[in-house]
């Protein structure tokens, strides 16, 4: 490993489209890495700032921690000849901005390694069918995409997603981490696993 192990983040505007209404977003991209290797979370909206804070480094791939417009647009152009992975449950919304090319398929448990360091693959389904966060232990950091933000779940409210299951997600899947985590989310503030757990119960109280 060169240099220090680091996660960059690097935030592009766009809009998010579902279900036939445009939102303006905000997205974080998340860049995981040292000094000569660095996996790309969510390429969204503007490929040039992205491939900016790359470099000159080696990408060895680009995630998606789910297939919405707003975190896939950027993806092949960022990539280039480097593999961008997707859930497969997520190909249905992947098709509608990529049609014609085929994203390496995630898995629940799958270790990608990316400067001498792994990042576990989460399936934590609910935002979407495929939506994934990705754990760096060495890092004490959880990337969390759309599943679990400051202030709670990700939106529900929409095409292939599910309030109950999200909740399943997060409570099986993430608060099982340590208290300590660190949460990079997709849009927004940073929190911590331990921040949001005491919310929990008031998320399933809400009912949405």
């Amino acid at each position: 490993m060169s240099g220090r192990l680091r996660i960059d983040k690097v935030v592009t505007s766009g809009v998010f489209s579902l279900d036939g209404q445009d939102f303006d977003v905000d997205n974080n991209v998340w860049l995981i890495g040292d000094d000569d290797e660095v996996l790309v979370v969510d390429a969204a909206h503007q490929a040039a700032p992205i491939v900016a804070a790359i470099g000159s480094r080696t990408l060895v791939g680009v995630v998606c921690t789910h297939g919405h417009n707003d975190h896939i647009n950027a993806a092949l152009e960022v990539a280039g000849d480097a593999p961008v992975h997707l859930h497969p449950e997520d190909r249905m919304l992947w098709d509608v901005v990529h049609p014609g090319h085929e994203p390496k398929a995630l898995a629940d448990g799958q270790t990608l390694e990316v400067a001498g360091t792994s990042v576990q693959v989460l399936h934590t389904p609910g935002h979407s069918p495929g939506a994934v966060c990705l754990s760096v232990p060495a890092l004490n950091t959880l990337v969390s995409g759309d599943t679990l933000f400051c202030g709670g779940p990700g939106a529900t409210g929409r095409s292939f997603s599910s309030f109950p299951v999200i909740l399943d997600s997060i409570r099986t899947r993430l608060l099982t981490l340590p208290g300590d985590t660190e949460v990079l989310t997709g849009h927004g503030d940073s929190t911590s696993i331990g921040t949001e757990s005491k919310d929990y119960d008031a998320w399933v109280s809400r009912g949405h």
